[in-house]
């Protein structure tokens, strides 16, 4: 199971919000997804790294289903 949890600690790490990523392209459709551990594509999670200057594991984790 993905979990984006990492991705909002990162925001709050660095002092921003989730709406640097809306200004730089991620659209609400792919915020909805995130806040509920959906898929997303891999040029999607390579677009918020760029965004962030942070790799896919600042974004993302794998859990398991338990």
């Amino acid at each position: 199971m993905l979990d984006y949890s990492p991705l909002w600690e990162t925001l709050k790490k660095q002092g921003k919000s989730q709406y640097i990523l809306i200004d730089n392209g991620i659209d609400k459709r792919t915020m909805d997804q995130l806040r509920h551990n959906r898929n997303l594509t891999a040029l999607t999670l390579e677009k918020i790294c760029r965004i962030l200057s942070c790799t896919p594991n600042d974004v993302l984790a794998f859990k398991d289903e338990i």
